[in-house]
């Protein structure tokens, strides 16, 4: 009874996981969700003896070593690009050579295969394919569970149910031969996919709405303004770190709490992480070679209703990736907080950059000095 019992399992856990995901690649029209819809479509129709059997489907064993590992490689290559977009909203360069790299070595996997290269050795033949497919699976869990599913448990069981069926994968090249072992791991995969099919349906169907924030007024007349160090702005504008920013910075978490309000959205440039490290403020840390990210995250956020942008990370910036990458991600900012009627405050020094370069900051933002002197005389 139980072994007619998990394919069924299997089949139809597979495809309820794959309507969830389907529909919310329909509603939001997401790369990275069509692209995992697809992965989990195949899965769907995955070409296993175990699932064929008892539909009365056999295929000559040739053919099957090949045509059973071919999906899991389309799997595991639209998983990692859908996970890429899920995460960063893009696939930059490296992304693409990457994923060239893995579709290059599943040709050559295949056509060994298909030549009969690793004999009857079933763990060899099988472990490419396999380590593949589980690690794709294990790295979209992370993803979903770190930057997209809300920590509501039915929520979470979304990438837990992916994670199992995952770390199974890793197993399936050693395991399958053991008839006890693999009879546990396809209940188990069967499981998992239930859990991950019963997370995603909540997560797409009940999902936990984010209230847009209405749009704050910025501390001082929309624009785009310098300052030398914090303290100046501390001093010009005694309010201006009260209200919720989005910040780019150089402190690291521990420095700022308290430095910024709870509720504002602060990014760490560093490249000693990646990801949210905290919550209140919410703290990404995001690699200072990634500023086409960085640029869509802040854009995403100021659409949300921030108006405020605090940079205090320029001059990192610029040793980083030169002065005019840097500087030209700065501008690009800066003209969409302004075209939203928002305000962008820079920190920088005069010192840390070379004249010409200084004489190109001061022509795109105003010295708060001169500002609030020329509202003073204004007023007098």
């Amino acid at each position: 009874m139980m072994s007619e019992f998990i394919p069924l399992l299997n089949f139809f856990s597979r495809w309820l996981l794959f309507g969830a995901v389907a529909w919310k690649a329909y509603k939001t029209r997401d790369k990275g969700w069509a692209l995992l819809a697809a992965a989990l479509f195949i899965g769907a129709l995955d070409i296993e003896n175990y699932i064929l059997s008892p539909l009365g489907i056999t295929i000559p064993q040739p053919a099957y070593d090949v045509a059973s590992k071919v999906p899991d490689f389309y799997i595991a290559l639209l998983t990692i690009w859908g996970a890429l977009h899920l995460r960063y909203e893009k696939t930059n360069f490296n992304h693409v050579i990457y994923l060239a790299i893995l579709l290059v070595a599943s040709y050559v996997w295949l056509f060994l295969l298909a030549i009969n290269f690793f004999g009857n050795n079933f763990t060899v033949k099988a472990l490419f394919p396999s380590l593949l497919l589980g690690g794709s699976l294990i790295y979209v869990s992370y993803v979903l569970w770190n930057h997209v599913v809300s920590r509501r448990l039915l929520d979470r069981l979304f990438p837990v149910g992916l994670g199992i069926v995952g770390l199974l994968n890793l197993t399936y090249p050693f395991g399958r031969p053991v008839v006890w072992y693999s009879n546990m791991a396809f209940f188990l995969a069967a499981i998992g996919r239930l859990l991950a099919a019963v997370g995603a349906f909540t997560f797409v169907f009940y999902p936990l709405s984010e209230p847009m924030r209405r749009p704050e007024s910025p501390p001082l007349t929309p624009g785009s303004y310098l300052a030398r160090d914090r303290k100046e702005i501390q001093k010009i504008l005694p309010e201006f770190f009260e209200n919720d920013i989005i910040a780019v910075t150089r402190l690291s978490p521990a420095e700022i709490v308290g430095k910024f309000t709870p509720a504002s959205m602060v990014f760490w440039i560093t490249k000693a992480k990646e990801g949210q490290v905290s919550d209140s403020p919410k703290v990404i840390a995001i690699s200072p070679t990634k500023l086409g990210i960085l640029q869509d995250l802040i854009v995403r956020e100021i659409e949300r209703g921030y108006r405020t942008v605090y940079v205090d990370a320029f001059e990192y910036l610029v040793i980083e990736v030169g002065f005019q990458v840097a500087f030209k991600f700065l501008l690009s900012v800066r003209d969409f907080v302004l075209s939203k009627g928002g305000t962008l405050v820079l920190v920088a020094n005069p010192e840390a950059l070379k004249e010409q370069e200084w004489k190109l900051v001061l022509r795109e933002f105003t010295p708060l000095k001169s500002l609030k002197k020329a509202e003073k005389n204004q007023r007098e």
